[in-house]
């Protein structure tokens, strides 16, 4: 029962003092009877409201924040009981309004009742945990042929590693045996029987391999990599693993190049092989710049068992909404155009996908940093990603939806690169599948590699290009028309190729460290071709992609750098930056009976969203 304005008289001179005047009495009853309350609650609230001011006298303006702070107070519960009773889609609030039936019974189109059941709720009283679990969606058959990562649980493991364990003694040997190997694969591509080592003096050239990295003696600070600064790292079994500085001969080339490049990238991390020799000076003179072997392109061939092979693909990139809200309406509006453009998709393709490149729930927003959310993240991430996925997969049957994650992921609990995927915890539908970060898999035999890094930005900040001439420059494959052999961003997805690395640069930039959480010891997760010499079975039908010996027929890296889809070789690089910036990208693959490449079958458009 509520107070009187006695009662509340009272209370409120022995909780304030017998000396508070009236006006301020009056206005205090008002309030007390707005919200229901008695006056030892307004006394509490206004000991939270003047505890950051300290001691004060109650006053007029004291009224006034109490009275904001309740009104914020019944807002949050407003969007709490919103999150927590739904919207009105379910099968009790289609029929809100309508002309009312007996419970039990639904009528039909011939006027024979059909029995129901009645839904149960927990915010009605029921307790579910007595109910049969509701029944999950069931995947019908899909028009695409997916192979992702293995889900074994020895596989899993792998990816779920537990991190902060790092050893020195494990990423030394991790950071040599990536040189060793791509020693072998010099050797083997220009045909030398021994590698040198660029510590020791000699009269003759040598062929050396080894590993970028910057003088921290020469600069201070975080300087970007030139070539006074420049050094080479080998291996401990090719030269004891001494850095030595790197000096360019006035005429150095570069051998088996890319044509019309006129140069080599060198960044910190970068794997290479350089022809020359130490006279004895304390550096390493090089005469010829040896363009690293490059990976075959993937031969495509396996068909679905449907016998059709051509899809369509939408590539969409976080964040989902600006910094200003948490309201994903881009992410609305792009579920909207999935929607309302189907009709036209499936025309023009036999299937659709979807790759949606995290975050998705982002740790740097601004209401994420400060706290300043309703709901849950595992709450928010099922209502606005997974409920609005399930709606388009259940207007399209047949298509699915990829999630990678991304290290700036609340959701996911592993904050190191490289990632795994989210946890099945969040999503239990067959039709969305999630990957690890990075991932390779193949839809319809077609070899795809994502990753949510943006190391593009990362390669761009601290690439040195080296101009030399050119020496056995290979022409094949020829760039499409209106892309040129220099064209920046296309050189910057070959470092990711060449060095057959999803994150090629070591260490990470120190401006950029946050960024990325760099796991050395685990590199091997983020490789695009395995070091072993295992043999490629089955790729494209039941077995895992990833170690897959061929160069990715598309290559997806998510960059803040300007949109664009370019040809790198024999691979599609795209980039359709994020979809804050109302841009996606749409892929189209004409299917294997069509003639040519692959690359020459795939088609790609920067499309922007409207709305």
């Amino acid at each position: 029962m509520a107070a009187t304005p006695e009662t509340l008289h009272t209370d409120i001179k022995q909780r304030f003092g017998e000396d508070l005047e009236d006006n301020l009495v009056s206005e205090c009853v008002k309030l007390c009877q707005q919200h229901n309350i008695n006056g030892e609650d307004l006394f509490f609230k206004w000991e939270a409201v003047r505890f950051s001011r300290g001691p004060t006298q109650f006053s007029l303006g004291d009224i006034q924040e109490i009275k904001k702070s309740m009104q914020r107070d019944l807002m949050k519960a407003n969007v709490a009981k919103k999150f927590a009773r739904g919207n009105l889609s379910g099968p009790q609030s289609r029929n809100f309004g309508a002309t009312p039936v007996k419970t039990g019974v639904r009528p039909t189109v011939m006027g024979t009742p059909t029995p129901i059941k009645p839904m149960m709720r927990p915010q009605d009283g029921f307790d579910l945990s007595r109910v049969a679990e509701k029944v999950l969606p069931v995947a019908g058959p899909s028009r695409v042929a997916f192979v992702g990562p293995s889900l074994d649980e020895e596989s899993r493991k792998k990816r779920a590693y537990r991190y902060m364990y790092e050893k020195v003694s494990e990423r030394s040997e991790v950071l040599d045996d990536r040189i060793d190997y791509f020693g072998d694969l010099v050797k083997a591509y220009y045909d030398v029987e021994e590698l040198g080592d660029p510590a020791a003096v000699t009269e003759e050239e040598v062929i050396v391999v080894g590993r970028v990295a910057l003088d921290s003696e020469s600069s201070s600070g975080p300087v970007k990599l030139n070539e006074a600064s420049l050094m080479l790292e080998s291996s401990r079994m090719m030269g004891s693993g001494v850095r030595v500085p790197v000096r360019f001969d006035p005429e150095v080339s570069v051998r088996r190049g890319k044509r019309g490049m006129g140069g080599q990238g060198f960044f910190p991390g970068a794997i290479v092989a350089l022809k020359g020799k130490n006279g004895g000076g304390g550096s390493f003179l090089a005469t010829e710049i040896l363009t690293l072997p490059p990976l075959q392109p993937s031969a495509a061939l396996v068909k679905p068992e449907s016998g059709d092979s051509h899809f369509s693909m939408f590539v969409v990139s976080g964040p989902f909404t600006s910094d200003a809200d948490l309201q994903f309406r881009p992410l609305q509006n792009l579920i909207s155009k999935l929607k309302t453009s189907k009709p036209a998709v499936v025309l023009l393709c036999t299937s659709q996908s979807i790759i949606q490149v995290g975050p998705f729930i982002d740790t740097t927003h601004p209401s994420i940093k400060v706290g300043d959310i309703d709901a849950t993240p595992h709450d928010m991430f099922r209502t606005e990603f997974i409920d609005r996925l399930r709606d388009f997969l259940d207007s399209s049957p047949g298509s699915i939806v990829l999630l990678i994650p991304s290290v700036r992921d609340i959701l996911s609990d592993h904050a190191v690169f490289p990632q795994c995927e989210l946890s099945h915890a969040l999503c239990n539908d067959p039709r969305i599948h999630l990957l690890p970060n990075p991932a390779r898999f193949t839809i319809n035999g077609v070899h795809i590699a994502a990753s949510s890094v943006d190391v593009l930005f990362h390669l761009r900040k601290e690439e040195l290009f080296k101009r030399a001439a050119e020496i056995e420059p290979l022409t094949a494959p020829v760039d499409p028309e209106g892309q040129g052999p220099s064209d920046a961003m296309a050189n910057l997805c070959r470092h990711v190729l060449q060095q057959r690395n999803f994150y090629p640069i070591f260490p990470v930039p120190l401006d950029l460290a946050h960024e990325v959480n760099l796991d050395v010891s685990h590199s091997d997760l983020l490789y695009l071709a395995p070091e072993d010499d295992e043999e490629e079975e089955g790729v494209g039908s039941s077995a895992d992609p990833s170690p897959a010996k061929c160069a990715p027929d598309v290559l997806v890296i998510p960059s803040r750098l300007k949109q664009f889809s370019k040809v790198v070789d024999h691979t599609v690089a795209i980039n359709p930056s994020s979809l804050t910036k109302s841009t996606y990208a749409v892929l189209e693959y004409a299917g294997h009976t069509a003639p040519g490449p692959v690359r020459d079958r795939l088609k790609v458009e920067i499309s922007r969203l409207e709305g």
